[in-house]
């Protein structure tokens, strides 16, 4: 079977622009870094330790994304998907721009969810007294190829917005 690409616009264009980011972990978890390769595929560069640094030198048309290490989606400067903006030098050495990795605020469903699911064997799940939807969602876990295709079918039809 042919590997599928992820729809535009979430995979990396080129290669002509470089620029010099600083991911800034600013959470209080792990945050793995994923960069979307040509084909849109997530290719990791590991994991930056709260408080921490990851310094890239990387390109205008390439696109992260960051996940905590349970898979829950964490932000970059406030967006799911972050794509890099022009590199600025001064005495002409590349100035690294900081990008915070940050947890965006997760409705009260995700939370618990989350919460439930570190808590409750897979198996036992579905023996919760709780409403169907929530056992499927509470049993749903965090995919990151999946995301990338929800984001990827959000910005085609936004505009890239």
């Amino acid at each position: 079977m042919a590997e599928q690409e992820v729809p535009a616009p979430l995979k990396s264009l080129n290669s002509y622009d470089p620029t010099f980011i600083s991911f800034v972990n600013k959470s209080s978890r792990n945050a793995k870094a994923w960069w979307l390769n040509f084909k849109g595929k997530p290719v990791s560069y590991g994991d930056i330790q709260p408080g921490k640094t990851l310094k890239m030198n990387t390109y205008l048309t390439h696109p992260w994304i960051f996940r905590a290490s349970d898979g829950a989606k964490l932000l970059a400067n406030l967006s799911e998907v972050y794509f890099p903006t022009q590199a600025q030098y001064e005495y002409g050495y590349p100035m690294y721009q900081s990008v915070c990795v940050t947890a965006p605020v997760y409705s009260l469903q995700e939370y618990c969810a989350r919460l439930i699911r570190s808590m409750v064997r897979k198996e036992d799940i579905y023996k919760l007294e709780i409403p169907d939807i929530l056992i499927k969602d509470i049993s749903r876990e965090p995919d990151l190829l999946r995301d990338i295709e929800i984001l990827s079918a959000k910005m085609s039809i936004n505009g890239g917005d």
